[in-house]
């Protein structure tokens, strides 16, 4: 009976080994799997984390690249010396209008506006006489007046012009061409020569010099500017008075004037005046 029950006691505490030692084994398994299984979600987050990562770091830096262009605004900064250069004392802000250069020498129609108010001398000569007056000031003494000879005009008409540089007043007056500068003594001058002997008149500048007394009376000394009347003081080509100038005679090269009016004339543009007698225009 003792035997029995030993027996029987071996056999559960072999039992209750066996059991608990299944249950370990199935318990390790079972952990094992929930081990296993346990880990799987967080590899596959990381691995959705890292292949999320390089899309992230691709799309983000191309829109910033593209909006470096915008540095091209950058040039309006030339603007700058613009500013610096139209600056000025009162801080005003520059006008975007080009500024005008100061340099620049005004023009002789502006400058001289007030002369001729009434248009009587030809426009071209006048602006060519004056042109050369404006920068050559200096060499002649009488500033009162300059005169204009157009030979183009008929010998009938007035065409010894002269202008009162204060005023504006014009004074014109006949005057004769020399016989030869009108071949055809039309009253028409078509020819001009600074030859000695070829008593014909000359075009260009001259400047009034000395008085005297003539086998013609009071007349007047020039002396010539140009390289086209630059031998009229040798070839005694002076203003004088004469009696033909009113009916259109000619002389032999002198700018001679009508008698009543030539000590008048004279005495106004002696002691270095300009004249200027052209046919073009």
């Amino acid at each position: 009976m003792r035997q029995s029950q030993n027996t029987g006691l071996v056999s559960v505490f072999f039992n209750s080994r066996l059991f608990f030692v299944t249950a370990l084994l199935s318990l390790g398994i079972n952990g094992q799997a929930y081990a296993s299984g346990a880990k799987l979600p967080d590899i596959a987050t990381a691995q959705t984390a890292e292949t999320m990562t390089p899309s992230v770091d691709t799309v983000t830096p191309v829109p910033t690249i593209t909006s470096v262009p915008t540095v091209t605004t950058v040039p309006t900064v030339t603007a700058t010396p613009t500013v610096a250069d139209a600056s000025n004392s009162s801080g005003s802000v520059p006008s975007t209008t080009p500024r005008t250069n100061t340099g620049i020498v005004t023009p002789i129609a502006d400058k001289y506006a007030h002369l001729d108010p009434g248009h009587e001398v030809p426009s071209t000569l006048l602006s060519q006489a004056l042109s050369y007056y404006d920068s050559h000031q200096s060499a002649f003494a009488n500033k009162r007046v300059i005169s204009v000879i157009d030979f183009k005009q008929h010998s009938s008409k007035e065409r010894f012009y002269i202008i009162d540089m204060e005023t504006g007043r014009v004074d014109s007056y006949l005057v004769a061409a020399g016989k030869n500068s009108d071949p055809d003594h039309d009253g028409y001058a078509t020819s001009f020569s600074n030859t000695p002997g070829s008593e014909m008149s000359s075009i260009g500048f001259y400047k009034t010099a000395e008085t005297y007394e003539g086998g013609h009376g009071y007349s007047l000394m020039l002396d010539g500017l140009s390289n086209t009347n630059s031998n009229v003081r040798s070839r005694s080509i002076v203003i004088h008075p004469a009696d033909y100038v009113s009916s259109g005679g000619r002389s032999w090269g002198c700018p001679a004037l009508e008698p009543r009016y030539s000590v008048q004339i004279i005495d106004q543009i002696k002691g270095g005046s300009l004249i200027y007698a052209s046919n073009v225009y």
